[in-house]
């Protein structure tokens, strides 16, 4: 005979099953882009050749498996490094980045860049560094990821 579960468990596992099954394209955005989870491991853990931990883009560790069964429900966006699949520059052609930038920046910053703020990146701005406004490229290496508090501070200063 199964053992009931507790009704925490079994309304966080109901929980769990509508994040997995809601339909991507009625997810809000934030920055340009929709509710996204970046996982960064190697392709033979992803097949499961290697049980290596993976790494999300919030320092979080999650298992392999926990990775694969996440990508066999959601699209998979690989984080290439010094790859060439998207367009990371856009110099002065867009005002707002890319969601292919604000991913990798996401990467890069691990959340708001101001000393001591622990905004995580989905919940950032992607700011111009120069301004924009001020002749600044929308690209990778220029954009940072700042909190709504931040990045009106920093242009309340100049």
């Amino acid at each position: 005979m199964p053992v009931p579960r507790p009704g925490r468990e079994r309304l966080g596992r109901a929980f769990c099953e509508l994040i997995e099954r809601y339909p991507a394209h009625r997810l809000p955005q934030t920055g340009g882009v929709s509710a996204t989870v970046v996982v960064t491991m190697t392709l033979d853990s992803l097949l499961g050749k290697l049980e290596q931990a993976a790494l999300l883009d919030t320092g979080e560790r999650i298992s392999p498996g926990v990775a694969r069964r996440l990508a066999c429900e959601a699209g998979i966006i690989p984080a290439v490094l010094s790859g060439s699949s998207a367009v990371l520059d856009l110099g002065r052609a867009r005002r707002f980045h890319t969601k292919a930038q604000r991913i990798a920046i996401a990467l890069r910053d691990k959340g708001c860049t101001e000393p001591g703020c622990d905004w995580p990146p989905e919940m950032c701005h992607t700011h111009h560094e120069p301004p924009f406004s001020r002749g600044g490229p929308t690209d990778v290496d220029h954009g940072r990821l700042l909190c709504p508090q931040h990045h009106t501070r920093y242009h309340r200063r100049t």
